[in-house]
């Protein structure tokens, strides 16, 4: 423990000697949180859709049908209760739920309106904005449809050949008297019959969740944290550990008495702090500047920050035994945390990616880490909700930290 403790101290000291290193650690970071999260944005498509259909009429699955056929959402899911819709907005399967309550059916036809709910996972500001958007002009589109297919069926069975009329002369519709013969009179009444028919509607509660104010800023500023402890774990630590072998101190540590372990724990402790004291600046800027609540448990964001760190600092540590410059280490690293940082969600939805860079965000951790932090701070998840996303991450962590000494051991000692 002690010639672990000397590392550590060495590793500060080194680490606040260097003031670009400082200035990266601690003001790179927050510029990046301030600018990217009023400046982010995207667009939305294939949006998820949970249907809870109460009413099992023909109606309502002409409207879900019409939900189905749109190339803006897909149907992620399908019940008959309430709360599968409730667990499928906490657990992310979808970010729309569409209810449709019993006697829906009956209820147009005999009183020609009903109501039918729309829930919205609203962590996304924009994305629910948009969604909601998207629904209610579907919605209109198939009240404007159905009240045509009423016209149009009332009027082929008015106009029937077997269809009475029972005075030719004077036709009475809504108080008012047509006159004429009766080809004159059928068409005056048919006229006034279309102007007088009221459509049946489906009238739309929406409820958003999570985010109500539809603040953009509150479902990017979660993701912008998750880069800041990429950036000190995974850039800082593949180049201090370069550096060592630049100015030849690496040697001088190997042929000391440090076991390969001590070193190893030495040389990304200091960085593991460092990560989290960085975390916690972002998350106060988070809660009282952005006003970001914090609806999960603060001990579980820092758990499964702490693992997340894992994988990162594995990371940077691998990328260090196989490049022998900074210059070397910070153009691998950069590649890597690019793509995954595009392709985790925090500037593009995942379901609007095709389906081949969907399938590479499986295997991206920062994925998995977003997609955990953004559901503890604004949905208030439990482990018992994330519990296979931070097992994956876990998983990661080990075999990336396990590959990383293995390399070390063959190539730096």
């Amino acid at each position: 423990m002690r010639t672990i403790s000397f590392i550590i101290q060495k590793e500060f000291l080194q680490i606040f000697r260097n003031r670009m290193m400082l200035g990266i650690i601690l003001v790179v970071p927050v510029i990046q949180m301030m600018i990217l999260a009023y400046a982010a944005t995207f667009e939305i498509r294939n949006i998820g859709v949970f249907v809870v259909d109460q009413d099992q009429s023909q109606e309502s699955r002409a409207l879900i049908d019409r939900f189905a056929a749109s190339e803006n959402f897909r149907i992620a899911g399908w019940s008959d209760a309430s709360a599968d819709g409730d667990r499928a907005l906490l657990s992310g399967r979808a970010v729309m739920v569409l209810q449709i309550p019993a006697h829906t059916g009956r209820d147009l036809v005999r009183d020609g309106r009903a109501p039918v709910s729309l829930r919205f996972d609203a962590v996304d500001g924009y994305s629910a904005s948009v969604a909601s958007q998207y629904a209610s002009q579907i919605i209109r589109l198939h009240n404007e449809e159905q009240l045509h297919r009423e016209v149009h069926l009332q009027i082929e069975g008015l106009m029937h050949p077997g269809y009475q009329w029972h005075d030719m002369s004077q036709i009475q519709n809504g108080g008012r008297m047509y006159s004429g013969s009766e080809g004159a009179a059928k068409g005056m009444w048919l006229e006034g019959y279309q102007q007088d028919l009221r459509p049946a509607q489906i009238d739309v509660n929406v409820s958003r969740w999570y985010n109500p104010r539809l603040d953009y800023k509150i479902y990017m500023v979660p993701g912008i944290l998750v880069m800041l402890v990429t950036v000190i774990g995974g850039f800082l630590t593949g180049m201090n550990v370069v550096r060592e072998k630049e100015i030849g101190t690496i040697e001088q540590l190997n042929v000391t008495p440090i076991s390969k372990f001590s070193f190893i724990i030495g040389k990304l402790l200091p960085f593991i702090i460092l990560a989290l004291v960085m975390f916690s600046i972002g998350l106060l800027l988070a809660r009282y500047w952005f006003q970001v609540p914090m609806e999960g448990s603060l001990w579980l964001v820092y758990l499964t920050t702490a693992t997340y760190l894992l994988v990162v600092l594995g990371l940077g540590l691998l990328v260090s035994t196989i490049t022998d410059t900074q210059q070397q280490a910070i153009f691998i690293t950069w590649f890597v945390f690019v793509i995954f940082i595009l392709l985790s969600g925090l500037f593009t939805p995942i379901d609007s990616m095709p389906d081949w860079a969907q399938y590479l965000t499986w295997v991206n951790p920062v994925a998995w880490f977003i997609d955990i932090i953004r559901r503890v701070m604004l949905t208030g998840a439990d482990m018992r909700d994330i519990w296979i996303s931070y097992l994956v991450l876990l998983a990661y962590g080990i075999a990336i930290l396990g590959s990383a000494v293995v390399r070390y051991r063959k190539s730096a000692v």
